[in-house]
């Protein structure tokens, strides 16, 4: 069976396990994983070699610990081979990492960026705070643009950023209409891809040029590594490889080990995180103190016939608006839950409720809503228990509002 004919479940179980890092030269047999390679210093035989390697590429070559080992490379060609089409990726210490990396590889001073208004706040804050210094300008536009996205660019428009759905209130962009603009005009196009990850929505197969994640959500799935990638189709892969070399960026080997391992149990994780959290977001739209469930594959959901047409799944992350309250009724609903921790990050196993409040993120558009807003995790624990829990801080919601 040829490679591209894989389907993607296959493909999480076999990719980036390259003989040439599974055995051992001269060796019969293969180990099944490829093992940690931890390194600084790479010897070399003579001046000669030593200078043969420095004068040829170093991608995915022992030249320096900084440039990586087998561990980190076998799982940057597995998160490739999640993207068809893509030519290579990168591995970073973190989602911000990565976002501000891949930023920097396609931006220069006086250069405009489209940045979507729903993005995640740290994105927001790197375009504030490192691009606009740089000389930048960053115009935030609606998330449910659509192909308006044509009457916002200009000559100075090199990039626009996507992140679908937004990480707080889900609104799905219609990527392929914006990618289309985009390539007729030669602008590159980025996507945060971590909600969806490359197994509900290969990015580049939908016209994207560069998908990014934040491994450290459903990749690892355990919460215990912090780590970003950037995946790049063949015309923009030397940029991100050569702007995460200048920056000095990369990742420990155990972390891309553990990262591996996670990554081959991403298919029955989602799909247990899937049907957890559209069962509680079903359970939550007919309880009458909720007066919206944020949630992409609910049908009045804003964007929900872009993800059914787009996306092959749903994950575990959504949010739903109260009917009234305030701080207060909020922070008792959140602080009395026995099975959601209260954090930031999501992906992990375990469930979360956070507050959020996008009206402090946006300046494009306006969020305005019946009451507070909160948005849930859904980890693998029984969604019995989970609706319980949500059942009972509805009820300290009720009780404080009196």
């Amino acid at each position: 069976m040829s490679e591209d004919s894989r389907r993607p479940l296959t493909k999480l179980a076999q990719a980036g396990r390259r003989a040439d890092w599974t055995g051992m030269p001269g060796q019969p047999g293969a180990i099944v994983s490829p093992g940690v390679w931890r390194a600084s210093t790479i010897l070399y035989d003579d001046v000669a070699h030593l200078r043969k390697a420095a004068g040829s590429s170093t991608h995915e070559r022992l030249f320096y610990g900084r440039k990586g080992t087998p561990t980190s490379w076998s799982l940057a060609d597995a998160l490739t081979e999640m993207e068809p089409g893509a030519e290579g990726t990168m591995l970073f210490p973190s989602g911000v990492a990565a976002i501000a990396c891949a930023l920097m590889a396609v931006l220069r001073p006086g250069d405009q960026l489209l940045m979507v208004d729903s993005a995640y706040d740290p994105t927001r804050n790197f375009c504030e705070q490192v691009l606009k210094p740089f000389g930048v300008e960053t115009v935030y536009y609606d998330p449910t643009i659509g192909a308006g996205i044509a009457d916002l660019l200009t000559d100075r428009t090199r990039a626009i950023f996507l992140e679908c759905p937004g990480s707080l209130t889900f609104e799905v962009q219609d990527v392929p209409a914006i990618t289309a603009i985009a390539r007729d005009r030669g602008i590159v196009t980025l996507l945060d891809n971590t909600w969806a990850t490359p197994l509900f929505f290969p990015a580049l197969a939908h016209g994207v040029d560069i998908s990014i994640l934040a491994c450290t959500k459903y990749i690892v799935g355990h919460s215990d590594v912090m780590m970003g990638s950037v995946t790049a189709t063949p015309a923009l892969f030397p940029k991100v490889r050569q702007s995460a070399y200048l920056f000095g960026q990369m990742t420990s080997p155990d972390d891309a080990w553990l990262a591996s391992r996670g990554l081959r149990t991403l298919g029955v994780r989602l799909a247990q995180h899937q049907a957890s959290a559209l069962q509680i977001a079903q359970w939550l739209t007919q309880q009458p103190d909720v007066a919206r469930v944020l949630h992409p594959a609910l049908p009045d959901c804003p964007g929900h016939e872009l993800w059914a047409r787009d996306f092959s799944g749903s994950t575990g992350l959504f949010s739903f608006v109260l009917r009234g309250g305030g701080e207060a009724e909020r922070a008792a609903l959140i602080d009395g839950l026995a099975h959601f921790g209260i954090g930031y990050s999501w992906g992990g196993f375990e469930s979360l409720a956070l507050p959020v409040d996008p009206a402090r993120y946006r300046t494009a558009t306006i969020w305005q809503a019946e009451g507070p807003v909160i948005r849930l995790q859904i980890g693998l624990e029984d969604p019995a228990d989970l609706i319980a829990d949500l059942d009972a801080g509805l009820a300290r919601f009720r009780a404080t509002r009196g």
